[in-house]
């Protein structure tokens, strides 16, 4: 595995943080997104899902700055996300910018996942929620 898969998209604004066990990916947004960065991302994402099936997901956002167009409209990551409703049992982001709070946490009515936001400085409890069983995490 070389540098860039094991840790974020090469040169990139996204990288990927250890995490407890195989079945949470954790990433951490650190810039502007680019195209490069969703589709590092997805492939990871994709990778996790093939081989676990379930899997909880975690995105911290230290220092989001939005995304490239070629980012937002990315095929193989539009792809990636209509068939993680499937094998994501929670998502959590920490730091999510206000309209990005109320998107995730109105998706998590309307879709099969288990979804929750923290602020930037709670990131401590966002890994302790998700270290609890996904039955008693509510």
């Amino acid at each position: 595995m070389n540098s860039a898969s094991a840790g974020g998209a090469p040169d990139g604004s996204v990288i990927r943080r250890e995490s407890p066990r195989p079945d949470l990916l954790a990433f951490e947004i650190k810039d502007k997104i680019t195209k490069a960065d969703i589709e590092w991302m997805s492939a990871r994402t994709d990778e996790a899902m093939q081989a676990l099936d379930k899997i909880d997901m975690l995105i911290i956002m230290s220092n989001y700055e939005g995304s490239d167009l070629g980012a937002t409209f990315d095929g193989y990551a539009a792809n990636v996300k209509v068939r993680s409703v499937a094998h994501i049992r929670r998502y959590v982001v920490v730091g999510a910018p206000a309209f990005a709070k109320a998107m995730i946490n109105l998706s998590g009515f309307v879709m099969p996942v288990e979804t929750k936001t923290f602020d930037l400085e709670d990131e401590p409890a966002a890994w302790a929620w998700l270290a609890q069983d996904p039955s008693a995490a509510s």
